[in-house]
C-alpha cells in the first residue's frame, strides 16, 4: 500500500484485523505528543506529526496468541518466549498489512547501545489514550517524602491486566491537525486511590493486588498467571511441564526498566 493511501483510520484497521483477534490493542498517537512530555535525550528522531502506533497485550494474548504460537513453533535461544511470541505477532502483521512499507517497529525489551529503552512504553500508551501512567508527580502532599516511586499504568477496562508492548513508527505517514490528542482515562482519581495504586505496585508488586485498582473485565487465567509467577529461569521447566519443549533452558535476566518487566513481563 503506498505511503500516501495511508492514513490514521486505515493503518489502525488493518493492525486491528490482524491483532484484535491474538488478544491485542493498538492506538495511534502523533510522535509530537510523545516528544512533547520528554527530555531532547528520550524524543523520537521523527517529525512531530508522524503517526506511530502503540501496541498492548490484553489477558487474552495469553491463551489466543502465546498457547498457540507455543504449540506451533516453540521457542528459539536464548530470549524471553513472551518476547518472541510478540514480535512474531506484530512483525508478521506488520509485513502482511504494510508490504514495502518503512515501519520502525521498537519492543518494550529493546534496549539502544546507550541503555535507554527504545521507547517508553508507559509514556505512549499515556500519550495515545490507552491508558492513564499515574506517576509520583500526580499526588498531592506526597507520603513517600525522599522515596522514589516508580509510576504504573492502569487501563480503563483492564486495571493492571495488561502489558505494553510494541511501539510502530510509521515515518513516511503525516498526520494532520484534525487528529486531535485523546485524554487517557482517569480511572483513580482520588488522591487516596493513587497512594493506594502506587504503593501496591511498588511495595507490594508481586501479590499483583494494584491490578485490581478498578474492577478489571477480564483478568489472567489460572495458567497465565502460574506462567507470570514463575521465575523466569524456571519458565522453561514449566513449560515442559505443559507439552512444550524449548530448545533451550537459559532465561536472560529481566530489565527492570519498564512496567511490564517490573512485573515479571506480564
Amino acid at each position: 500500500m503506498a505511503a500516501t493511501t495511508l492514513n490514521v483510520e486505515s493503518v489502525t484497521g488493518l493492525l486491528e484485523d490482524c491483532l484484535t483477534k491474538l488478544g491485542f490493542e493498538v492506538y495511534h498517537l502523533k510522535v509530537g505528543w510523545y516528544n512533547s512530555v520528554l527530555p531532547p535525550s528520550l524524543r523520537l528522531a521523527y517529525p512531530d506529526d508522524t503517526l506511530a502506533v502503540v501496541v498492548l497485550s490484553t489477558p487474552a494474548m495469553f491463551e489466543q496468541a502465546f498457547l498457540p504460537f507455543m504449540e506451533e513453533r516453540g521457542c528459539q535461544g536464548l530470549s524471553d518466549p513472551i518476547d518472541q511470541c510478540v514480535k512474531h505477532c506484530v512483525t508478521s502483521a506488520v509485513s502482511q498489512c504494510f508490504p514495502g512499507q518503512k515501519v520502525d517497529v521498537r519492543y518494550d525489551y529493546e534496549l539502544l547501545p546507550s541503555r535507554k529503552p527504545k521507547f517508553l512504553a508507559q509514556t505512549a500508551a499515556h500519550v495515545s489514550g490507552a491508558a492513564f501512567y499515574y506517576q509520583q508527580s500526580d499526588v498531592m502532599d506526597q507520603p513517600w517524602a525522599e522515596k522514589k516511586i516508580f509510576g504504573v499504568c492502569v487501563h480503563p477496562r483492564f486495571g493492571g491486566w495488561f502489558a505494553i508492548r510494541a511501539l510502530l513508527v510509521f515515518g513516511d505517514v503525516m498526520v494532520g491537525s484534525e487528529v486531535v490528542q485523546p485524554a487517557p482515562p482517569d480511572c483513580v482519581p482520588t488522591r487516596e486511590g493513587r497512594i493506594q495504586l502506587l504503593e501496591a505496585f511498588n511495595f507490594h508488586w508481586q501479590d499483583w493486588s494494584y491490578r485490581d485498582i478498578v474492577p478489571p473485565v477480564q483478568t489472567y487465567s489460572q495458567k497465565q498467571r502460574e506462567y507470570f509467577s514463575t521465575p523466569p529461569a524456571q519458565r522453561s521447566a514449566l513449560l515442559r511441564t505443559w507439552g512444550f519443549l524449548p530448545r533451550e533452558d537459559h532465561q536472560p535476566e529481566t530489565n527492570p526498566d519498564s512496567q511490564s518487566q517490573m512485573n515479571g513481563h506480564g
